[in-house]
Protein backbone atom coordinates (compact mmCIF):
# COMPACT_ATOMS: atom_id res chain seq x y z
CA UNK A 1 0.00 0.00 0.00
CA UNK A 2 1.39 3.34 -0.96
CA UNK A 3 1.91 5.86 2.10
CA UNK A 4 2.38 9.42 2.53
CA UNK A 5 4.46 12.13 4.39
CA UNK A 6 2.33 14.76 5.69
CA UNK A 7 4.21 17.49 3.64
CA UNK A 8 4.28 15.75 0.16
CA UNK A 9 1.94 15.89 -2.48
CA UNK A 10 -0.89 13.39 -3.60
CA UNK A 11 -0.80 12.56 -7.05
CA UNK A 12 -3.85 11.86 -8.98
CA UNK A 13 -4.69 9.73 -11.64
CA UNK A 14 -8.09 10.04 -13.82
CA UNK A 15 -9.92 7.59 -15.78
CA UNK A 16 -12.65 8.79 -18.09
CA UNK A 17 -11.88 12.21 -19.10
CA UNK A 18 -15.92 13.42 -19.36
CA UNK A 19 -17.40 16.33 -18.36
CA UNK A 20 -17.61 15.17 -13.93
CA UNK A 21 -13.81 14.68 -14.35
CA UNK A 22 -13.30 17.99 -16.13
CA UNK A 23 -15.15 20.04 -12.89
CA UNK A 24 -12.89 17.53 -10.40
CA UNK A 25 -9.44 18.38 -12.43
CA UNK A 26 -10.62 22.13 -11.95
CA UNK A 27 -10.98 21.34 -8.33
CA UNK A 28 -8.11 19.89 -8.24
CA UNK A 29 -6.17 22.54 -8.91
CA UNK A 30 -7.50 24.49 -6.40
CA UNK A 31 -6.68 22.10 -3.49
CA UNK A 32 -3.50 22.39 -1.45
CA UNK A 33 -1.06 19.00 -2.24
CA UNK A 34 -3.21 17.52 -4.61
CA UNK A 35 -1.18 17.17 -8.74
CA UNK A 36 -3.10 16.03 -11.57
CA UNK A 37 0.12 12.86 -12.77
CA UNK A 38 -2.08 11.35 -15.44
CA UNK A 39 -5.21 11.02 -17.13
CA UNK A 40 -6.40 7.79 -18.77
CA UNK A 41 -9.20 6.84 -21.66
CA UNK A 42 -9.53 4.72 -24.40
CA UNK A 43 -9.32 7.63 -26.73
CA UNK A 44 -5.52 9.37 -26.09
CA UNK A 45 -6.42 11.92 -28.04
CA UNK A 46 -9.41 12.72 -25.91
CA UNK A 47 -6.71 12.29 -22.85
CA UNK A 48 -4.27 14.62 -24.38
CA UNK A 49 -6.94 17.40 -24.91
CA UNK A 50 -7.61 16.79 -21.13
CA UNK A 51 -4.59 16.69 -20.07
CA UNK A 52 -3.62 19.89 -22.39
CA UNK A 53 -6.79 21.93 -20.10
CA UNK A 54 -5.97 20.61 -16.74
CA UNK A 55 -2.45 20.45 -16.60
CA UNK A 56 -1.95 16.87 -16.51
CA UNK A 57 1.32 16.01 -16.67
CA UNK A 58 1.45 12.42 -18.25
CA UNK A 59 -1.11 11.02 -20.49
CA UNK A 60 -2.44 7.73 -21.02
CA UNK A 61 -4.12 5.55 -23.62
CA UNK A 62 -5.39 2.44 -22.01
CA UNK A 63 -6.08 2.20 -18.50
CA UNK A 64 -3.42 -0.74 -17.75
CA UNK A 65 -0.98 1.80 -18.05
CA UNK A 66 -2.38 4.31 -15.75
CA UNK A 67 -2.81 1.90 -13.21
CA UNK A 68 0.75 0.29 -13.55
CA UNK A 69 2.55 3.64 -13.35
CA UNK A 70 4.75 3.79 -10.34
CA UNK A 71 3.84 8.25 -10.26
CA UNK A 72 0.51 7.90 -9.60
CA UNK A 73 -1.22 7.35 -6.02
CA UNK A 74 -4.98 7.53 -6.16
CA UNK A 75 -7.29 6.71 -8.85
CA UNK A 76 -10.14 8.82 -9.79
CA UNK A 77 -13.07 6.67 -11.76
CA UNK A 78 -15.23 8.49 -13.34
CA UNK A 79 -17.10 6.39 -16.63
CA UNK A 80 -20.41 5.43 -16.75
CA UNK A 81 -22.04 3.64 -13.56
CA UNK A 82 -21.27 -0.26 -15.41
CA UNK A 83 -17.45 0.25 -15.50
CA UNK A 84 -16.97 0.99 -12.04
CA UNK A 85 -16.28 -2.04 -10.62
CA UNK A 86 -13.87 -3.71 -13.11
CA UNK A 87 -11.64 -0.32 -13.58
CA UNK A 88 -11.99 -0.17 -9.77
CA UNK A 89 -10.65 -3.30 -9.20
CA UNK A 90 -8.34 -3.25 -11.21
CA UNK A 91 -6.46 0.12 -9.86
CA UNK A 92 -6.55 -1.55 -6.36
CA UNK A 93 -5.29 -5.08 -7.27
CA UNK A 94 -1.96 -2.58 -9.07
CA UNK A 95 -1.91 -1.06 -5.47
CA UNK A 96 -3.41 2.03 -6.16
CA UNK A 97 -6.10 4.03 -3.91
CA UNK A 98 -9.66 4.98 -5.18
CA UNK A 99 -12.41 7.35 -5.63
CA UNK A 100 -15.02 5.96 -7.53
CA UNK A 101 -17.74 8.24 -8.52
CA UNK A 102 -21.45 7.39 -6.88
CA UNK A 103 -22.72 4.60 -6.91
CA UNK A 104 -20.32 2.86 -6.24
CA UNK A 105 -21.50 -0.09 -8.03
CA UNK A 106 -24.71 -0.85 -9.89
CA UNK A 107 -25.83 -3.40 -7.20
CA UNK A 108 -24.76 -4.97 -4.09
CA UNK A 109 -23.09 -7.52 -5.18
CA UNK A 110 -20.82 -5.42 -7.24
CA UNK A 111 -19.83 -2.68 -4.51
CA UNK A 112 -19.15 -6.12 -2.13
CA UNK A 113 -16.83 -7.40 -4.21
CA UNK A 114 -15.12 -3.76 -4.92
CA UNK A 115 -15.15 -3.40 -0.90
CA UNK A 116 -13.43 -7.49 -0.79
CA UNK A 117 -10.78 -6.53 -3.18
CA UNK A 118 -9.93 -2.97 -1.00
CA UNK A 119 -9.61 -5.30 1.97
CA UNK A 120 -7.29 -7.98 0.27
CA UNK A 121 -4.99 -5.00 -0.91
CA UNK A 122 -5.28 -2.95 2.04
CA UNK A 123 -5.81 0.18 -0.13
CA UNK A 124 -8.02 3.00 0.55
CA UNK A 125 -11.39 3.11 -0.98
CA UNK A 126 -14.34 5.78 -1.09
CA UNK A 127 -17.61 6.30 -2.43
CA UNK A 128 -17.61 9.62 -4.19
CA UNK A 129 -21.00 11.16 -2.83
CA UNK A 130 -19.53 14.96 -2.91
CA UNK A 131 -23.13 16.14 -1.16
CA UNK A 132 -21.63 14.21 2.37
CA UNK A 133 -18.47 16.33 2.29
CA UNK A 134 -20.62 20.06 1.68
CA UNK A 135 -20.15 22.72 4.55
CA UNK A 136 -23.81 22.64 4.65
CA UNK A 137 -24.52 19.37 4.78
CA UNK A 138 -21.46 18.56 7.29
CA UNK A 139 -23.72 21.23 9.69
CA UNK A 140 -27.39 20.37 9.23
CA UNK A 141 -26.34 16.51 10.10
CA UNK A 142 -24.17 18.10 13.46
CA UNK A 143 -27.39 20.03 14.12
CA UNK A 144 -29.69 17.47 14.52
CA UNK A 145 -27.81 15.02 16.12
CA UNK A 146 -27.33 17.84 18.76
CA UNK A 147 -31.29 18.02 18.56
CA UNK A 148 -31.74 21.77 17.12
CA UNK A 149 -34.61 20.57 15.26
CA UNK A 150 -35.97 18.12 18.22
CA UNK A 151 -37.01 14.83 16.75
CA UNK A 152 -37.01 14.60 13.02
CA UNK A 153 -40.45 13.57 11.50
CA UNK A 154 -40.43 14.70 8.09
CA UNK A 155 -38.03 14.44 5.37
CA UNK A 156 -38.72 15.80 1.39
CA UNK A 157 -36.04 15.80 -1.45
CA UNK A 158 -36.27 15.80 -4.81
CA UNK A 159 -34.14 15.91 -7.98
CA UNK A 160 -35.16 16.23 -11.44
CA UNK A 161 -33.89 17.52 -14.58
CA UNK A 162 -35.17 17.08 -18.11
CA UNK A 163 -32.93 14.55 -20.20
CA UNK A 164 -35.59 12.84 -23.38
CA UNK A 165 -33.96 14.71 -25.43
CA UNK A 166 -30.13 13.41 -25.32
CA UNK A 167 -29.06 10.65 -27.41
CA UNK A 168 -30.68 6.78 -27.02
CA UNK A 169 -27.10 5.68 -25.99
CA UNK A 170 -26.05 8.18 -23.75
CA UNK A 171 -25.25 7.04 -20.18
CA UNK A 172 -28.59 8.35 -18.50
CA UNK A 173 -30.96 6.62 -21.37
CA UNK A 174 -29.12 3.28 -22.07
CA UNK A 175 -30.76 0.59 -19.86
CA UNK A 176 -27.11 -1.47 -20.85
CA UNK A 177 -25.33 1.66 -19.67
CA UNK A 178 -27.45 1.04 -16.25
CA UNK A 179 -29.36 4.58 -17.03
CA UNK A 180 -32.06 5.68 -15.53
CA UNK A 181 -32.43 8.37 -12.91
CA UNK A 182 -32.70 6.27 -9.67
CA UNK A 183 -28.60 5.67 -9.91
CA UNK A 184 -27.58 8.81 -11.35
CA UNK A 185 -29.15 11.69 -9.60
CA UNK A 186 -32.12 9.57 -6.95
CA UNK A 187 -29.22 8.74 -5.54
CA UNK A 188 -29.31 11.52 -3.62
CA UNK A 189 -32.43 12.27 -1.79
CA UNK A 190 -31.96 8.82 -0.91
CA UNK A 191 -28.40 9.48 0.75
CA UNK A 192 -30.09 12.61 2.59
CA UNK A 193 -32.68 10.39 3.95
CA UNK A 194 -29.98 7.59 5.17
CA UNK A 195 -27.46 10.03 6.33
CA UNK A 196 -29.86 11.78 8.69
CA UNK A 197 -32.50 9.08 9.63
CA UNK A 198 -30.29 5.92 8.95
CA UNK A 199 -32.05 2.52 7.42
CA UNK A 200 -36.10 2.71 6.89
CA UNK A 201 -38.17 0.05 8.89
CA UNK A 202 -40.41 0.53 5.35
CA UNK A 203 -39.75 1.43 1.48
CA UNK A 204 -42.80 2.01 -0.87
CA UNK A 205 -41.50 3.14 -4.61
CA UNK A 206 -42.71 3.22 -7.61
CA UNK A 207 -41.34 3.81 -11.27
CA UNK A 208 -42.32 4.90 -14.70
CA UNK A 209 -40.22 2.44 -17.46
CA UNK A 210 -39.93 3.23 -20.66
CA UNK A 211 -40.65 0.05 -23.56
CA UNK A 212 -36.89 -0.29 -23.08
CA UNK A 213 -37.20 -0.60 -19.19
CA UNK A 214 -35.16 2.48 -19.14
CA UNK A 215 -36.81 4.31 -15.92
CA UNK A 216 -37.56 7.92 -16.21
CA UNK A 217 -39.15 8.86 -13.08
CA UNK A 218 -39.31 7.36 -9.61
CA UNK A 219 -41.24 8.12 -6.16
CA UNK A 220 -40.22 6.51 -3.22
CA UNK A 221 -41.70 6.66 0.38
CA UNK A 222 -39.33 5.52 3.84
CA UNK A 223 -41.27 5.08 6.93
CA UNK A 224 -39.34 4.76 10.12
CA UNK A 225 -40.93 4.76 13.62
CA UNK A 226 -41.76 8.26 14.06
CA UNK A 227 -40.74 9.98 10.50
CA UNK A 228 -41.32 9.42 6.82
CA UNK A 229 -38.78 10.54 3.92
CA UNK A 230 -40.76 11.60 0.66
CA UNK A 231 -38.56 11.26 -2.20
CA UNK A 232 -38.34 12.29 -6.18
CA UNK A 233 -36.26 11.66 -8.85
CA UNK A 234 -36.80 11.70 -12.67
CA UNK A 235 -35.37 12.59 -16.01
CA UNK A 236 -38.89 13.65 -17.69
CA UNK A 237 -39.09 17.81 -16.31
CA UNK A 238 -37.35 20.02 -14.29
CA UNK A 239 -37.74 20.14 -10.59
CA UNK A 240 -36.79 22.79 -7.72
CA UNK A 241 -34.34 20.54 -6.15
CA UNK A 242 -34.67 21.71 -2.58
CA UNK A 243 -35.14 19.72 0.97
CA UNK A 244 -36.91 20.27 3.64
CA UNK A 245 -35.57 18.64 6.85
CA UNK A 246 -39.07 18.66 9.70
CA UNK A 247 -38.74 17.68 13.22
CA UNK A 248 -40.64 19.11 16.76
CA UNK A 249 -38.96 22.08 17.20
CA UNK A 250 -38.39 23.46 13.65
CA UNK A 251 -37.58 23.47 10.37
CA UNK A 252 -34.33 23.35 7.92
CA UNK A 253 -34.66 24.63 4.01
CA UNK A 254 -32.01 23.29 2.03
CA UNK A 255 -31.04 25.83 -0.85
CA UNK A 256 -31.78 24.64 -4.60
CA UNK A 257 -29.68 22.58 -5.93
CA UNK A 258 -29.61 20.97 -2.64
CA UNK A 259 -27.45 18.66 -2.93
CA UNK A 260 -24.90 21.49 -3.63
CA UNK A 261 -26.07 23.96 -1.38
CA UNK A 262 -24.13 27.14 -0.48
CA UNK A 263 -26.73 27.00 2.48
CA UNK A 264 -29.68 26.56 4.29
CA UNK A 265 -32.50 28.61 5.84
CA UNK A 266 -33.36 27.46 9.84
CA UNK A 267 -36.77 27.83 11.20
CA UNK A 268 -36.65 26.70 15.13
CA UNK A 269 -39.11 27.99 17.82
CA UNK A 270 -39.87 30.44 15.59
CA UNK A 271 -37.06 32.22 14.71
CA UNK A 272 -35.76 32.18 11.57
CA UNK A 273 -32.62 32.67 10.04
CA UNK A 274 -30.15 32.54 6.57
CA UNK A 275 -27.12 30.83 7.18
CA UNK A 276 -24.53 30.63 4.31
CA UNK A 277 -21.89 28.10 4.11
CA UNK A 278 -20.10 28.44 0.60
CA UNK A 279 -18.55 25.31 -1.22
CA UNK A 280 -15.20 25.57 -2.44
CA UNK A 281 -14.80 25.55 -5.79
CA UNK A 282 -17.52 23.07 -7.82
CA UNK A 283 -18.20 21.47 -4.56
CA UNK A 284 -15.32 18.41 -5.17
CA UNK A 285 -13.09 20.15 -3.31
CA UNK A 286 -14.28 18.87 0.09
CA UNK A 287 -14.37 14.73 -0.90
CA UNK A 288 -10.49 15.25 -2.07
CA UNK A 289 -9.26 16.82 1.27
CA UNK A 290 -10.95 13.89 2.87
CA UNK A 291 -9.33 11.37 0.71
CA UNK A 292 -6.11 13.39 1.87
CA UNK A 293 -6.36 13.40 5.35
CA UNK A 294 -7.47 9.40 5.00
CA UNK A 295 -4.52 8.80 2.87
CA UNK A 296 -1.63 10.65 5.44
CA UNK A 297 -4.15 9.32 8.57
CA UNK A 298 -3.34 5.60 6.87
CA UNK A 299 -6.74 4.93 6.69
CA UNK A 300 -8.00 2.51 4.14
CA UNK A 301 -12.20 4.08 4.16
CA UNK A 302 -13.26 7.50 5.59
CA UNK A 303 -15.48 8.08 8.96
CA UNK A 304 -17.74 10.32 7.29
CA UNK A 305 -18.90 7.70 4.29
CA UNK A 306 -17.38 4.48 5.42
CA UNK A 307 -17.36 1.12 3.41
CA UNK A 308 -20.42 0.15 5.30
CA UNK A 309 -22.40 3.10 4.68
CA UNK A 310 -21.78 2.68 0.80
CA UNK A 311 -22.83 -0.83 1.92
CA UNK A 312 -26.33 0.43 2.99
CA UNK A 313 -26.90 3.03 0.24
CA UNK A 314 -26.58 0.46 -2.35
CA UNK A 315 -28.86 -1.74 -0.51
CA UNK A 316 -31.40 0.68 -0.38
CA UNK A 317 -31.11 1.64 -4.00
CA UNK A 318 -31.00 -2.22 -4.62
CA UNK A 319 -34.80 -2.39 -2.80
CA UNK A 320 -36.21 0.41 -4.49
CA UNK A 321 -34.88 -1.15 -8.12
CA UNK A 322 -36.79 -4.34 -6.93
CA UNK A 323 -40.27 -2.77 -5.57
CA UNK A 324 -40.75 -0.69 -8.62
CA UNK A 325 -39.51 -3.41 -11.45
CA UNK A 326 -35.97 -1.73 -12.42
CA UNK A 327 -33.78 -4.13 -13.92
CA UNK A 328 -30.62 -3.82 -16.70
CA UNK A 329 -30.30 -5.95 -19.15
CA UNK A 330 -26.79 -6.87 -18.02
CA UNK A 331 -27.85 -8.17 -15.01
Amino acid sequence: MITFSRMEDIKWGIVGPGKIAAKFAQDLNLVKGATIEAVASRNVERAQSFASEHGANQVFGSYEELFASDTVDVIYVATPHVFHKDLTIRAMQSGKHVLCEKPMGVNSAEVHEMLQVAGENQVFLMEALWSRFHPTIIEIKKKIDKGVLGKIHYINADFAFYAMDRDAGSRLLDPHLAGGSLLDIGIYPVFLAYVLLGMPKHITANAELRDNGLETQVAMLFEYDNARAVLYSGLTHNSRMSAEIAGDKGNFYLDPRWHEANGYEQLVEGKGEKIDLPKHGNGYTHEIEEVHTCLKQGKTESALWSHQDSKNLIALLDKIRNLSGIHFPFE
